[in-house]
């Protein structure tokens, strides 16, 4: 553990920044991304997997206005480590930084290979950070195993108010071995919205300064202790400023977090 502090919501880039060449497209998530700094993020994760994701990002940081507070977070996700070092050095080229403060693993993908290069970048100060993830869920059993057998700084997984899996070790084993972690698919990939969103706000909800339901489970997320940051994604500045403004206000409790969980399983 370093005790570098990063804000807890951060931002994810899986479909909404994929949008190829279009300029229009392009210019609204430098608007989106703009928000995003102004109003107190840092953390920006994204993936070759992503499609165009990583160059529009790139797109995006040479138009802000000033040197925005960025923490780069991307991922390795190719088999073979020689085209895992290649792919990197595309992120770096696509992103326009020097370094990224954070490398993962995606999807655990050949971590073994990967893990060898990260670890060696990481001496030589190419990055700051090494991380594995997964989602959806899936692959706890080996999760466990890397997160145990190896000198990880960061873990990233699906965690959300109805995906509540990882509290079982995954929060557990992260907080014990002293590892950062970033927490995906807050929104359930929008469905969260889908479910409940029709639904009124508890009013209770404001003891914990929650104005909207994004910022309801934000807040349920990063109050877990062992979290370190939530990392959703939208394509629009006005969601942007309400998931934003989760940073900010009082944190619900234990108490608070049980009754938020029983509210939403009633609907």
């Amino acid at each position: 553990m370093t005790g570098e502090q990063v804000p807890v919501i951060g931002m994810g880039s899986w479909i909404t920044f994929d949008v190829g060449r279009d300029k229009a497209l392009r210019d609204n998530r430098a608007k989106v991304l703009q928000a995003f700094f102004e109003l107190g993020g840092a953390i920006v994760d994204s993936s070759p997997m992503y499609g165009s994701s990583q160059e529009v990002i790139g797109y995006c940081l040479e138009r802000m206005p000033e040197k925005p507070p960025l923490f780069s977070a991307t991922k390795v996700w190719t088999w073979l480590q020689a085209r895992g070092v290649e792919q990197m050095r595309e992120s770096l080229r696509l992103w326009g930084i020097e370094a990224f403060d954070l490398m993962q693993i995606h999807n655990l993908l050949d971590w073994e290979s990967h893990l060898e290069t990260l670890l060696a970048h990481k001496a030589e100060g190419r990055i700051r950070y090494t991380g594995v993830t997964t989602s959806h869920g899936r692959r706890h059993d080996e999760m466990v195993k890397v997160m145990t057998g190896q000198p990880l700084d960061f873990v990233q997984f699906t965690y959300n108010i109805l995906d509540r899996k990882a509290e079982r070790r995954l929060l557990p084993l992260a907080a014990e071995r002293g590892q950062a972690v970033i927490a995906n698919r807050p929104f359930r990939g929008g469905d969260l919205f889908d479910y409940f969103a029709r639904h009124t706000l508890p009013e209770w909800a404001g003891e914990c300064d929650c104005a909207n339901w994004a910022q309801f489970f934000l807040k349920f997320i990063v109050s877990h202790p062992a979290v370190t940051c939530a990392i959703p994604a939208t394509s629009r500045t006005d969601h942007m400023q309400e998931n934003m403004g989760a940073l900010y206000g009082r944190l619900p409790d234990r108490q608070m977090r049980e009754r938020m969980v029983r509210y939403v399983e009633s609907l």
